[in-house]
């Protein structure tokens, strides 16, 4: 499911379908939030049904904001820089996405270090697709 949500992502050319980059950001980070909410349940129950629901949607709605944030941001910066493969553009997307977090924490240090870690990772993530990094070594037969 993972390899299927971010190679629909990838598919699309950045700069082009805001919307459906968007969508497509939002859908990753919404699983990555529920994923986290799921863990967060698991290691430390809820006192009631309510209180679960309540966390979960807290994780899996911050997730999703901070993707579409990202896939929009990133996207319209592609758009009007008319640089669609730079970096700088998933470093502004992921600096944008960083302050939404910043403000769901009611937290300027929270926002500031955010914006600059997940600026840094988004723009990393883009150098290394667009030189052809390997995280992981393909195994040998």
């Amino acid at each position: 499911m993972a390899r299927t949500l971010l190679q629909r992502y990838w598919d699309i050319p950045d700069g082009t379908e805001c919307h459906r980059k968007a969508y497509a950001s939002t859908s990753i980070s919404g699983a990555v939030g529920l994923v986290a909410s799921a863990y967060s349940i698991a290691l430390k129950p809820p006192d009631s049904f309510l209180e679960g629901v309540a966390r979960t949607g807290r994780y899996t709605f911050t997730a999703a904001a901070i993707g579409a944030i990202f896939g929009i941001a990133s996207c319209v910066s592609a758009k009007v820089r008319e640089k669609p493969d730079d970096p700088l553009n998933y470093f502004i997307g992921g600096c944008a996405g960083g302050l939404t977090l910043g403000a769901r924490t009611h937290s300027y240090g929270v926002g500031a270090a955010a914006c600059a870690y997940m600026g840094m990772t988004a723009a990393l993530v883009k150098m290394g697709q667009l030189e052809g990094w390997k995280v992981f070594a393909e195994p040998r037969v």
